[in-house]
């Protein structure tokens, strides 16, 4: 291995590890802050066993390597999953797909068997493009600007370039760790190390609003309240025209209920680009998701009707639908998910209090 290999690898095992710290630090007690620590010390494993040399397993730091990396593909859709979606909860599941995977990895390694390999490489592409998929689903919705700017960059470098490097291993097993491709892949991976860890920086400075809280319950009110990142700054007159004429769209003429209705939609209704409203919503409103915006008006509404007993008789399914919910599994998980309960629940409590 050259010296400008051992620098590049060197360097990005230092950079991967310099943001894991971060994530700890900012995130710590975050989905994101436990998944991507684990992800990015994996991917400092891969950087480090896929140099020349090193991916021994008759060495104890050989073994330990290639241990770490073999889950690698199942940690980058875990983290992607614990980054970008908001309602992203941890499951057993995830953790035996990694286990699955690592232990596949293994077998391919010490069988050697082509059908092994192509089982080992098949799943770990089938990852990549779930993480792949898992950014980009959400990036219409996404009001941090930041983490959209991540969306693209995770799904288009990060991954396509993780699918080439495991088709071509696929290929011709091992080539990425022999020369001269080994230098190559020393090279896109400290640039897409480096790029990943800038775009991280940018939105550390958004940490505030990428604690769990914040989208587990969503105000409809145009105050921000105390689960909501305050204001950096006061508002401006022409903010709080914005955000008195967003009010009564919402509050006034209800235009949640419209099938349909994006940010694109509102934008419109407002007059202004899209990216200004959702930088008014995500830093005045504290939302993080263009959604949970919009489901907070229509589980508000929701929530008063099931809690008045002139419409006890109702079907909840109607009261999904009217206030514009388009069917009802979505309408009962958000509600679950914000009230803690069902609606069905909800309603029985509710007018258990009111009756006399």
């Amino acid at each position: 291995m050259s010296m400008l290999e051992a620098a590049l690898r060197g360097g990005t095992v230092a950079i991967l590890l310099l943001v894991a710290i971060l994530f700890l630090r900012d995130l710590g007690r975050s989905p994101a802050g436990r998944n991507c620590p684990l992800f990015l010390l994996s991917a400092a494993g891969y950087v480090a066993c896929s140099a020349p040399g090193l991916a021994r397993l008759d060495t104890p730091l050989g073994l330990l390597l290639l241990v770490v990396s073999l889950g690698l593909p199942a940690l980058f859709w875990m983290s992607a999953a614990a980054i970008f979606d908001d309602e992203f909860t941890p499951s057993w599941r995830r953790v035996f797909a990694w286990i699955g995977l690592v232990v596949l990895g293994l077998w391919s390694i010490l069988d050697g068997q082509p059908l092994v390999d192509f089982a080992y490489y098949g799943l770990s592409l089938l990852f990549v493009g779930l993480a792949a998929r898992q950014a980009l689903i959400g990036r219409e919705t996404d009001l941090v600007e930041a983490r959209r700017r991540l969306r693209v960059q995770l799904a288009v470098s990060s991954a396509s370039y993780a699918a080439v490097i495991m088709i071509a291993d696929m290929v011709s097993p091992g080539s990425s760790g022999t020369a001269p491709f080994s230098i190559v892949n020393a090279i896109g991976l400290a640039a897409i190390t480096f790029a990943f860890a800038l775009s991280w920086l940018g939105l550390a400075r958004e940490a505030p609003l990428l604690s769990p809280a914040n989208s587990q319950r969503s105000s409809p009110s145009t105050e921000v309240g105390p689960d909501h990142a305050p204001a950096a700054r006061p508002l401006d007159e022409q903010e709080k025209a914005l955000l008195e004429a967003l009010r009564k769209l919402m509050e006034e003429q209800r235009l949640y209920r419209q099938e349909g209705l994006t940010i694109a939609v509102l934008a419109a209704r407002l007059g202004i680009p899209e990216y200004r409203l959702r930088r008014l919503i995500n830093r005045r409103l504290g939302h993080r998701n263009f959604s949970s915006f919009v489901n907070g008006y229509r589980l508000a509404e929701a929530r008063a009707a099931l809690a008045d007993p002139v419409r006890a008789d109702v079907p909840i399914l109607t009261i999904a639908l009217d206030t514009g919910f388009q069917s009802l599994a979505p309408f009962n998980r958000a509600f679950k998910l914000t009230a803690g309960m069902t609606p069905s629940a909800c309603r029985r409590q509710c007018l258990s209090r009111a009756s006399p």
